[in-house]
């Protein structure tokens, strides 16, 4: 892995500020941060969901200072880059949530790296979601204990500890702690927070960094039965009276998923609960950061304050979601700040509150907070804010968008479309993007399209999207590795079919491996299995019928850069697998 250097001085990090500004306050405060997973915007009390309860929360909020316009990516994996970075995804080298465009590049920066520099004890406890293998993972980059599970969402395919557990994955599951498989006995979001919870423990006398990302309420939307009778019986299309705000029209199924999601919002809201009881109990409140955010809008159609669009959408349903951030001993309580700020500013301000140096080697998107925090708003210039989503890599003008002031220009139309084409928004006049105003703005439009395109041009041509971040194999640091389905790429939207072409872009050690493949489903005997490495090919004939593993003892492989290519034909077909293990035998 690459030696990281952070070199901006901590006096010019502060320089925004008076010094004594921040005073009454611990030089290097405690910092958790809490995400959740697909809660949009609208699933909340205190966003106005007259259904869902989250007493806490909605109490949190009422405490802390509330964004009211703050910003984050369509889907997860690049909200987290973002977030972790404070840098744009695609400088990150994520560009996907599987694809094998969810793996963080090991050059960045994160926030618990950044700490480090104050002697933070650091703790990753939930969904990571930016690398399942060295030298990605959360232990990689800069926390001290993890317990995460692996890809995108447990039951996915990535997560082979729990993919064929079904509609019982999130429940007494094997993750993985410190890089190690243990087995865990209860609801996933209720694991998540104990463990998190004893690490704040461990570390009371701090500093310490909690990050805690809840893999609800992801799909599969699986919640202890307790939770949903709680919602079993409610209309979640009903309820909001004379609100003339839009509204989706939902179907039947989506209102039984909009009880299950409901139910894993309250769970987390008691699991908050107990987090900041913790807080209370050791008497550390007052000194330390919590923040409480979403990563993107609703997968699924429901309320979402009247917003346009969900989950993976750049409208407002996607990308606008709730953020709170309370500090008790520095920052003023129960304040709404309406203006615009996103995740990429984070990492900037976490860096000024506790004190510690940023990154100068490399570009920071985002801007510190501190001013807004600090009631100094004058001290605060805006900036554009760029946004995306297409599997893949980024498809010029089709679901991107840039938001500078008031203004948004939306694409969701062709690389060579004329500008009226376009969609333009003022968001001041307009929050639920209702009114299309480009054909009477066009100047305004013409320049958020030049900076939308310079932004474009700029990200597309990072390093470390250009060159895919590859995983390690033969490392002493992770032997054997897993190499799973989220992190495959070669046929788009690569997911768990068994005859498609899959790849993997590795980094191997020289040496002699065995090379386990699983298969989805049982193969036919008599076919032969390929193992493609640049010009190295292994093939042998497998005679078991039936069997879903197949083995290659004793392979030999030059220390080289590829794309590991495996499949096994058999008549007609071309089976990619699964999952391999490569383990290092010397």
């Amino acid at each position: 892995m690459k030696i990281k250097n952070i070199l901006l001085t901590a006096s010019s990090c502060l320089s925004l500020l008076p010094v004594m500004s921040l005073a009454q306050g611990p030089t290097h405060p405690n910092v958790i941060i809490i995400l959740t997973d697909d809660q949009g915007y609208g699933d909340l009390g205190i966003t106005g969901n007259p259904h869902v309860k989250t007493p806490v929360i909605d109490q949190f909020a009422s405490e802390s200072i509330r964004f009211n316009n703050f910003y984050v990516s369509p889907v997860c994996a690049p909200t987290r880059s973002s977030l972790m970075t404070g840098r744009y995804s695609l400088r990150t080298g994520i560009r996907d949530t599987y694809n094998g465009g969810a793996i963080m590049a090991a050059n960045e920066i994160t926030i618990a790296e950044m700490l480090k520099q104050a002697d933070y004890k650091t703790g990753c406890f939930g969904k990571w979601h930016l690398g399942d293998n060295y030298p990605s993972r959360p232990g990689d980059q800069g926390f001290d204990e993890s317990l995460n599970h692996l890809s995108g969402g447990m039951g996915q395919v990535g997560d082979i500890t729990t993919y064929f557990n079904g509609d019982k994955s999130y429940f007494d599951p094997i993750l993985w702690h410190n890089n190690k498989r243990e087995a865990y006995k209860g609801y996933c979001s209720d694991i998540f927070a104990e463990q998190a919870i004893n690490f704040i423990e461990k570390n009371k006398t701090g500093p310490f960094f909690c990050y805690l990302a809840f893999n609800a309420p992801h799909t599969p939307l699986q919640v202890p039965d307790k939770y949903y009778q709680k919602y079993k019986d409610i209309d979640p299309a009903s309820g909001f009276g004379n609100d003339n705000r839009p509204f989706p029209k939902m179907t039947e199924n989506d209102k039984e998923d909009a009880r299950k999601v409901y139910a894993m919002v309250t769970n987390i809201d008691d699991n908050v609960g107990k987090l900041l009881k913790k807080l209370d109990d050791l008497k550390i409140a007052d000194n330390t950061l919590v923040i409480f955010m979403t990563d993107n809008g609703p997968q699924q159609t429901r309320y979402v304050g009247g917003m346009r669009g969900r989950k993976g959408d750049v409208y407002q349903g996607g990308v606008r979601v709730p953020f709170y951030i309370r500090y008790p001993s520095v920052f003023e309580k129960n304040k709404d700040i309406e203006t615009i700020a996103a995740h990429i500013d984070i990492l900037p301000t976490l860096a000024q509150v506790c004190h510690v140096e940023m990154p100068k080697d490399r570009k920071i998107d985002g801007k510190s907070l501190l001013p807004l925090l600090m009631g100094k708003e004058v001290e605060w210039a805006d900036r554009p804010l760029f946004f995306y989503w297409t599997r893949g890599y980024p498809e010029l003008y089709y679901n991107m968008a840039l938001r500078e002031g008031n203004y948004k220009l939306v694409g969701k139309t062709n690389y060579n479309a004329p500008i009226n084409d376009f969609e333009l928004f003022d968001n001041a006049k307009d929050p639920y993007e209702q009114n299309n105003i480009i054909a009477e703005n066009n100047g305004i439009a013409n320049k958020l399209k030049e900076e939308l395109d310079r932004t474009y041009i700029e990200l597309i041509t990072s390093e470390n999207l250009i060159h895919q971040p590859p995983i390690i194999v033969g490392s002493p640091r992770e032997n054997p590795v897993i190499l799973n389905r989220n992190d495959a790429g070669g046929e788009r939207a690569i997911w768990d079919q068994e005859e498609i072409y899959g790849k993997w872009k590795v980094s191997i050690e020289e040496g002699y491996y065995d090379v386990t493949f699983k298969f989805v489903k049982p193969v036919k005997a008599n076919g032969r299995m390929y193992l493609e490495a640049n010009t190295l090919v292994k093939q042998m004939l497998n005679e078991k019928e039936g069997t879903d593993i197949i083995e290659m003892k004793n392979v030999f492989f030059p220390k080289m850069d590829c794309d590991l290519i495996p499949y096994y034909a058999v008549g007609s077909k071309s089976i990619c697998p699964f999952w391999v293990e490569m383990k290092k035998m010397d």
